[in-house]
């Protein structure tokens, strides 16, 4: 289990907000957080503390150059996501990134787009490729939402999907849509059933507030996954100290 920092940016700053929030009308964005530091602050923190596959998370436009900035001060040691597709993700790898993150790209009109898929698999090869499924339960069951979080796709997050996709990827990158952002404790039946289906590196992201939050995550998980903390981290406005959290998951 190991923990995957985060470097998430809006209007070209870095922040903490609700994912659910994020529209073209800015004033309806919740933002927990808005940082003093830029994104390079956080790029050295984490190349000092050694943590690697972290990702920067572009949301919306306006945030290219402070995320290539990250990129160039942590070269390999961060993936990158947001607005990704096949026109522009060689060149954010050749600006630092380990890995590229693609959602919406490949999930277009509420269907998975194979020939967007493939298509970036030409760009960058499946090793460089992480495919982010952010999921909201429906239910009963897991569905991928795009466009912002708001539209519902007919890609259920099963077993069965999950190995399908495997095969076109290095890793996952799942997002709890309906706890990210909210500090309201990590989906627990979501965490279980990942735990059981993946056979890739997967990082689990949404909800988690505390230590009790990481050691149950471990419990669940037995440490097959790995974690994201971001509002509730002290280094973003939080109360969990980054420190204790890194220590943790190193040990």
């Amino acid at each position: 289990m190991k923990f995957r920092p985060c470097i998430d940016m809006h209007d070209g700053k870095v922040k903490q907000i609700v994912g659910e929030t994020l529209t073209e009308d800015k004033q309806a964005v919740v933002e927990n957080f808005v940082s003093s530091y830029n994104s390079i602050h956080y790029a050295h923190m984490f190349q000092k503390d050694e943590l690697t596959g972290g990702h920067v998370i572009m949301l919306g436009g306006g945030n290219e150059e402070e995320a290539v900035r990250a990129l160039n001060a942590y070269p390999g040691g961060l993936q990158i996501g947001g607005g990704i597709n096949a026109g522009n993700a060689r060149y954010y790898l050749e600006q630092g990134a380990s890995h590229v993150i693609v959602t919406s790209y490949i999930f277009s009109d509420g269907q998975l787009n194979m020939d967007n898929l493939q298509a970036i698999i030409a760009e960058v090869g499946v090793d460089k490729l992480v495919i982010d499924l952010s999921c909201k339960e429906r239910d009963g069951r897991w569905y991928v939402v795009t466009n912002q979080w708001k539209q519902f796709s007919d890609f259920e997050v099963n077993e069965a999907n999950i190995r399908y996709l495997e095969q076109y990827c290095d890793e996952f990158l799942i997002h709890a849509v309906d706890v990210e952002g909210k500090q309201s404790g990590i989906q627990q039946s979501l965490v279980n059933a990942l735990a059981q289906w993946v056979t890739i590196p997967c990082t689990y992201a949404g909800g988690a507030r505390s230590m009790e939050d990481l050691e149950l995550f471990r419990r669940l998980t037995g440490g097959k996954l790995d974690i994201t903390v971001g509002s509730a981290l002290d280094i973003y406005g939080g109360k969990l100290p980054y420190e204790q959290v890194v220590a943790y998951c190193q040990a």
